[in-house]
């Protein structure tokens, strides 16, 4: 500014001027005053009022349950688009057609696979029992094959025992000639003696020689007879080894014939098992043909769209939403107030399109919020770095909308701790948490404990 003034140090006393004094005389300034002084009043005072703390939280509406929620129908096996059954906005029992399709796969082009199939399990069921068949009849003849043995080896032991008695009987009848030719002899001599001395005439001493020479006769007569016996003995061992031996070797190769059947026959079964198992697997691959409803609900959204369309398996045909459903909200809190939230705490909902008037730390003077109970809490946190809350409604509050639909927004108000004004803008600024809050099951535990 331009110092053009005269006299820079003019002080201007009020009382000099009338029309100062005049306005300062106005009761103005004392109302004002007085206005001020009870608004501090008033705002010291609003510092004692209750606030409850609370944790805010957005999110959208869902389902209680898993099975309730909007699904994706899937293809099980893949095909062509033959023909739709709905459209969207159908509503569709269990197990209603939603859409056929056709096989596109060489190796189940055949109109008459399952019946085939079918076909080829019997065959092999059939040959597995004639498999059975000559096992039961290996086992006979190996029983056959063993009395048989036996009789034989029987047989044998008998010959055994006739052989040794004959050797008996032989030795007995060889001593018997031997005793004979010893008398033959003594008479012979006895003979020639008394002939020489005149009492016996020569042909007696010759009839008596001619006995004694028989008698030497018949002994190597009858020891031939011994040694036969002896070779029949011989004889009948050797058969007895004999006859071991070859029945061995025909239980054996019979045996042999059994496990080489047994052994067919369980390959057989295997192969009748792997039968039945694609017989099974072609018969319920027939009845993929036809996508079903997997719950009572409306058709979303289709998918796919057109007729003779090529899929995969796994492929999205359709979204379905269930019929019935019970109501929830998801929401999502940050991770430093996650420790502040339990199973059970009291929540307060509010949802896009209701009217509503929210006053956080007087939730008893809000309007339009719903009251609603933590029923699950995520443990491990989310893409969006938050970690995730179901909250159902509560049942000793009002009734949710029936309006609400799956998908739209939420916004939630967990309540904590009830504090007052002055510390909770005290917490505040100094970027304080809220209390840490104990639920009633808590607290009673922690009272027991102690």
């Amino acid at each position: 500014m331009l110092n053009i003034s005269k006299d820079n140090n003019i002080l201007i006393t009020p009382g000099k001027y009338a029309s100062i004094t005049s306005v300062a005389r106005r009761p103005h300034y004392k109302i004002l005053n007085k206005i001020i002084i009870g608004f501090l009043i008033f705002l010291i005072g609003c510092l004692f009022l209750p606030w409850t703390q609370n944790i805010s939280g957005s999110g959208s509406v869902t389902t209680l349950k898993p099975d309730q929620r909007p699904q994706t129908v899937h293809n099980t096996i893949a095909g062509r688009i033959e023909k739709w059954f709905v459209k969207e906005g159908d509503f569709v029992k269990k197990g209603d057609t939603i859409l056929f399709i056709s096989e596109t796969k060489e190796d189940y082009l055949d109109p008459n696979l399952v019946g085939n199939t079918k076909d080829q399990v019997d065959a092999k069921k059939m040959a597995v029992e004639s498999y059975g068949d000559k096992v039961n009849s290996l086992d006979v003849q190996a029983q056959s094959l063993n009395t048989e043995r036996e009789l034989k080896l029987q047989q044998a032991q008998n010959k055994i025992k006739q052989a040794h008695l004959k050797i008996k009987s032989d030795s007995m009848d060889l001593e018997a000639v031997k005793t004979q030719l010893r008398i033959a002899t003594t008479q012979f001599n006895r003979s020639t003696a008394l002939n020489k001395e005149g009492l016996k005439p020569m042909t007696d001493v010759e009839q008596k020689r001619l006995k004694q020479q028989e008698s030497e006769a018949y002994i190597i007569t009858q020891q031939n007879k011994l040694l036969s016996s002896k070779n029949e003995l011989i004889n009948a061992r050797v058969e007895i080894n004999r006859i071991t031996a070859e029945y061995a070797e025909k239980i054996s190769k019979s045996r042999s014939d059994k496990f080489t059947a047994l052994s067919t026959q369980y390959d057989t079964e295997a192969q009748v098992n792997k039968l039945q198992n694609q017989y099974v697997n072609y018969k319920l691959r027939n009845g993929l043909y036809y996508i079903t409803a997997p719950q009572s609900g409306y058709v979303n959204r289709a998918l796919l769209a057109g007729i003779g369309e090529t899929i995969k398996e796994g492929t999205p045909v359709v979204s379905i939403m269930p019929e019935s459903y019970d109501i929830a909200v998801e929401t999502y809190v940050e991770p430093i107030d996650l420790p502040l939230v339990h199973r059970g705490a009291k929540v307060r909902v509010w949802f896009d399109g209701w009217p509503r008037i929210v006053f956080s730390g007087w939730p008893g003077l809000s309007y339009g919020t719903f009251g609603g109970r933590v029923v699950a809490i995520e443990n491990f946190i989310s893409t969006n770095g938050k970690y995730r809350i179901l909250i159902a409604p509560d049942n000793k509050e009002g009734k949710w909308p029936k309006e609400l639909s799956i998908g739209a927004g939420a916004q939630s108000i967990a309540l904590l701790e009830t504090v007052s004004v002055g510390y909770e803008i005290w917490r505040n600024l100094n970027g304080f948490p809220p209390n840490y809050y104990n639920s009633d099951d808590k607290a009673t535990n922690e009272k027991g404990k102690k």
